[in-house]
């Protein structure tokens, strides 16, 4: 699935695509770096509460083409052009995590 099916749910906001023709194949949800880095596949959304511009590193790192954060929280600027460096897809939530995961999983493997 590309990250443009998923973006006609509509329960997602754009704040940076770089390509929205990527293809996601799965997802992994989490906030501790040093958990993504070791457990996060390649080709993949990351759904987090961090915001901080060391994810993008992480999701570098780990080949995590999108990032993606809940309902009341925002990415800091800096966090924004370092994605831009690195062509990674920033996303924002209308809902909480645990709804937003819900959605991307039944988005990627049926309901």
């Amino acid at each position: 699935m590309t990250l443009k099916d998923i973006l006609k749910h509509g329960f997602l906001e754009s704040i940076y695509i770089f390509n929205d023709n990527i293809e996601i194949k799965n997802g992994y949800v989490g906030d501790l770096l040093s958990e993504i880095m070791r457990n996060s596949p390649s080709s993949s959304i990351w759904i987090t509460h961090q915001t901080h511009p060391n994810i993008i590193a992480v999701a570098s790192i780990v080949e995590a083409n999108t990032i993606i954060i809940p309902i009341d929280f925002d990415f800091e600027i800096e966090t924004i052009e370092k994605a831009k460096e690195n062509n990674i897809n920033l996303l924002k939530s209308k809902y909480d995590i645990f709804k937003t995961v819900g959605l991307i999983y039944n988005c990627l493997f049926g309901e």
